[in-house]
């Protein structure tokens, strides 16, 4: 009986602790607390000021700045990919320590800018889009693509050939945006001071690429700078003694559109169609994979 009862008693102990000899097997022992981990560091710059942070805090405050938080969880993972595609691009490009110019939130100003009852959840759900698409970046061949994108388009996105002139991008092509024209942003109208201006050149996609201001010329996206408009496709109108200039879409409409992108996920279209559609004949790629791939053809 006494030998019975102690077999019994092992089998609970043994049930007890499967759960952690199991863990222990396989991913080893728990690192103890308080041990030091190195974190990926970068260089940035945040108002004229050089700093040195942790990569993954740089990219979350890029994401805070760069895309409405409240957005559908897929297409913040997409955006998640972009950036890290950028920042890897720019550190291959330029080297590890170059420095990473790309505006972005600290969290103070996260705080500032969505209120202290939105900060944890909103934070929240950038970090988890950031981990939940760790090391994956978006190639095309054997290189890291160009992703840029927009916030809204004036109803299709650009060709990358037009905007960027050199290069080869056969991914980045213009691509219908309908929804785009449906969201309350698409049309905006600013007044300046009446000018002697015209519009002397457009793409196919019918954004600015010239504007003739007096004697002089100068492309869209520098007069649209200059007059803080929200587009660079836009119409010169006198009206009143002044000059309207009227917008469609926001930003420089080239690659992703954010807004397109959003209606996207709310129909149940995951993050690798999303990027496929605006980067088409591009792939989700592991950094650890393109790494290890690189060392073998060396």
């Amino acid at each position: 009986m006494r030998n019975r009862l102690k077999k019994i008693g092992c089998y609970i102990i043994i049930i007890v602790l499967l759960p952690y000899i199991v863990t222990v097997f396989m991913n080893g022992p728990a690192v103890p607390a308080g041990t030091a981990v190195k974190e990926t560091s970068v260089k940035v710059k945040k108002d004229d000021t050089e700093l040195e942070m942790p990569l993954d805090e740089y990219c979350i405050g890029r994401m805070a700045k760069e895309i409405p938080a409240d957005y559908e969880e897929e297409v913040l993972k997409a955006q998640a990919v972009l950036v890290r595609t950028s920042v890897y691009k720019s550190i291959k490009e330029g080297g590890t320590q170059v420095l990473l110019e790309d505006d972005f939130w600290t969290e103070e100003e996260m705080r500032q800018q969505w209120g202290g009852s939105r900060y944890s959840g909103y934070y929240r759900k950038l970090e988890d889009a950031w981990k939940e698409t760790e090391g994956q970046v978006v190639m095309y061949g054997e290189n890291l693509a160009n992703t840029p994108f927009t916030r809204l388009t004036n109803g299709n996105s650009r060709d990358g050939g037009e905007v960027l002139g050199s290069g080869d991008y056969p991914y980045l092509k213009i691509k219908d945006c309908p929804l785009d024209i449906e969201a309350p942003e698409q049309i905006q109208t600013v007044t300046v001071d009446d000018m002697d201006a015209e519009v002397t050149a457009m793409d196919t996609a019918g954004y600015v690429t010239s504007v003739r201001v007096g004697q002089e010329t100068v492309n869209g996206e520098e007069f649209r700078q200059t007059y803080g408009l929200a587009s660079s496709c836009f119409i010169l109108q006198k009206y009143d003694g002044r000059l309207r200039i009227t917008t469609r879409g926001v930003g420089h409409g080239l690659g992703l559109s954010q807004y397109t992108a959003n209606e996207m996920a709310k129909e149940g279209k995951d993050v690798s169609e999303i990027l496929q559609y605006f980067f088409e004949g591009t792939e989700i790629r592991e950094v650890a994979e393109i790494v290890t791939n690189s060392r073998d053809t060396e």
